[in-house]
């Protein structure tokens, strides 16, 4: 493979169950499945045995999890200790390969180009993260990111898959389009009421009756997809841009008040993360979802960067007292944008505020952004709750 580009993409192993087993091992072949107990929890991450068992996979609806699997081990999520054993690994990364792009807490892309042996590097990495943190991580190795990304699906758990795209274009070419992150289940709806079902149907689609179906600018990118091209250069730093805290309730609020005190408490706890990390941002905004999922977000720029309780709290409270909900509300949140410096990459993640809080998918169970321009949560995304404020 040298002188080709060369892309790793690795992805931990149903990494919340698994460090949640490397600390309590008398749960390992036991079914483990790691979410919330709000009648809105969805499920962050479940054990190998729980998804041969019973299909549980991650945002699935706690509820319906424990209703297929009533005697699984449930455990609560415990992000402090995901952090930790994420930055374990990303270390491992990092003293191996000159090029990683943090995507995740447990997963990274490598650029392995002009190595003589990139599948040698890997089972290197793979082995000292085992060897290291107890866990295992399966990689992909191909052209681009989208190829290393799918190719990492192949080898679950614990494999390490080389393939290249003409090898991928012949495999693959019988498969739904929705193998493509980005690509979702409207989309794939349209399509195949064009009579495009596969890959292959979409790579032989006329580009322009795909421009006139999708727009000028989804119709080439999905048949770009469908070429299984990307040339998407791999980012090395990624700053955030945002910071969030939000709420979902057990029970839908209706009383004005208390949402306002609710807002209060989340302004709050945004201002103390921010001051942690000696941020301060100018634009305070407010997310607010109604009962039949609409949702509502209101931002306002202030003339100083701030990370003050209370000057969150009176934008925040305004901007809630001018766009009144006219339904009961299912889930609240404030958000800070507009740094005056970047903030680190694992920020833009919401984070819990009391009971009911969102805890990077201990929330609700829904429709997640897609990965690509179709904008119908494509296939193989991850969700990112939240992350639309």
């Amino acid at each position: 493979m040298t002188g080709e580009r060369t892309i790793a993409h690795l992805d931990m192993d149903a990494f919340y169950a698994s460090v949640e087993l490397r600390r309590r091992p008398e749960l390992r072949g036991k079914p483990v499945i790691v979410c919330g107990s709000g009648p809105r929890a969805v499920v962050t991450t479940a054990s190998y045995e729980a998804r041969r068992l019973a299909g549980i996979h991650s945002a699935m609806p706690a509820a319906t999890a424990r209703r297929r699997l009533p005697d699984a081990v449930y455990i609560k999520p415990d992000f402090d200790a995901y952090r930790e054993a994420s930055r374990e690994v990303m270390a491992i990364l990092r003293a191996n390969v000159e090029v990683v792009e943090v995507v995740g807490l447990d997963e990274a892309y490598l650029d392995l180009t002009g190595l003589y042996s990139p599948k040698a590097t890997m089972r290197r990495v793979s082995t000292q993260i085992l060897e290291t943190t107890g866990l295992t991580c399966s990689v992909g190795i191909s052209d681009s990111k989208l190829l290393a990304k799918i190719t990492s699906e192949l080898g679950k758990p614990a494999g390490l898959v080389v393939l290249r795209r003409a090898e991928a274009l012949e495999r693959f070419a019988s498969e739904s389009p929705g193998l493509i992150p980005g690509i979702g289940p409207k989309t794939r709806a349209r399509l195949e009421r064009q009579g495009l079902s596969t890959l292959a149907d979409l790579r032989r689609a006329d580009v322009k009756s795909l421009q006139a179906t999708f727009g000028p600018r989804t119709g080439p990118w999905l048949h770009r997809r469908a070429q299984l091209l990307d040339d998407a250069p791999l980012t090395v730093s990624r700053e955030s841009k945002s910071h969030s805290v939000e709420r979902t309730f057990d029970t839908d609020v209706r009383d004005p008040q208390r949402l306002g005190e609710i807002l209060d408490t989340l302004s709050a706890d945004l201002a103390g993360r921010l001051q942690k990390r000696d941020l301060r941002g100018k634009t305070v905004a407010i997310k607010v979802r109604l009962d039949d999922w609409t949702t509502l977000t209101r931002a306002r720029t202030v003339p100083v960067p701030t990370n003050d309780a209370m000057a969150i709290t009176t934008v925040a409270r305004d901007l809630l007292r001018e766009n009144a909900p006219q339904r009961p509300v299912r889930l609240l949140g404030v958000r800070m944008a507009s740094f005056d410096r970047p903030g680190p990459a694992d920020a833009e993640n919401p984070t819990p505020a009391g009971e009911g809080g969102v805890d990077e998918g201990d929330g609700e169970a829904e429709p997640q952004p897609s990965a690509g321009p179709t904008g119908d949560g494509g296939a193989g995304s991850r969700p990112q709750l939240g992350l639309d404020l």
